[in-house]
């Protein structure tokens, strides 16, 4: 994509004035709103026809589970973002839509210039959480690792030095500008080590990413 591109988003949700205003925010900031959805089952079908690189998703909908859409829609096609846009600050449906292959994830109390940002940092693979909610998914994904029988299978392909290092910054809930920052390296470069580990580790996305280094214990060396 280049830079002139404006990222593709779909907006789902039930409520029609509260679509239409999120929609009409995005496209007012200069995203290229291609779709919206009122149900699961149409946002499913309109997701695969219009190819959005971020999907704003609410969890409750009626016809198919916000969290169920989105693992068909990141099934159908891994590259998609999603942004989960919810009312619920829960626990449980934090965790369930991140593994089901949510980004991110922002309660509706956020301001417009919050979303704007989080959707812009969703399009480029950041994970965008309400605050106090990105530690709650870390450390889930650090007690299913300590769980017997939940350690990733040794991966055959050997990590260069830099992406080891990059991945264990990863595990560490660190966003790509705070890496880049963190190792003087430009964001594209970032992202471009990120994409190399992920083709390496046959993964899919930043979520299985994060995981699979807390898995090998990435996020507890150097300190």
């Amino acid at each position: 994509m280049t830079t002139d591109q404006p990222v593709r988003v779909m907006v789902v949700d039930d409520h029609p004035m509260w679509r239409d205003g999120v929609a009409r925010d995005l496209a007012e900031a200069g995203f290229a709103v291609v779709a919206t959805a009122g149900d699961g089952e149409e946002a499913v079908r309109r997701a695969r026809a219009s190819t959005p690189q971020v999907v704003v998703l609410d969890l409750n909908l009626p016809a198919l589970s916000g969290a169920e859409v989105c693992r068909r829609v990141v099934e159908a096609d891994p590259a998609v973002r999603v942004l989960v846009l919810s009312a619920s600050g829960e626990h449980a449906d934090v965790l369930e839509a991140v593994k089901s292959g949510a980004t991110g994830y922002l309660v509706k109390s956020a301001g417009r210039e919050e979303l704007l940002d989080a959707v812009r940092r969703t399009a480029v693979g950041d994970p965008v959480f309400t605050p106090g909610l990105a530690g709650l998914v870390l450390g889930e994904f650090r007690r299913l690792a300590a769980e017997p029988g939940t350690a990733a299978e040794p991966a055959a392909p050997q990590l260069t030095p830099r992406e080891t290092e990059v991945l264990r910054l990863v595990a560490k809930g660190l966003s790509y500008r705070q890496i880049a920052d963190r190792l003087v390296l430009s964001h594209r470069t970032v992202q471009n080590h990120v994409q190399n580990t992920l083709g390496k580790l046959q993964l899919h996305n930043r979520v299985e990413l994060v995981r699979y280094a807390i898995e090998q214990g990435l996020d507890e060396e150097l300190g």
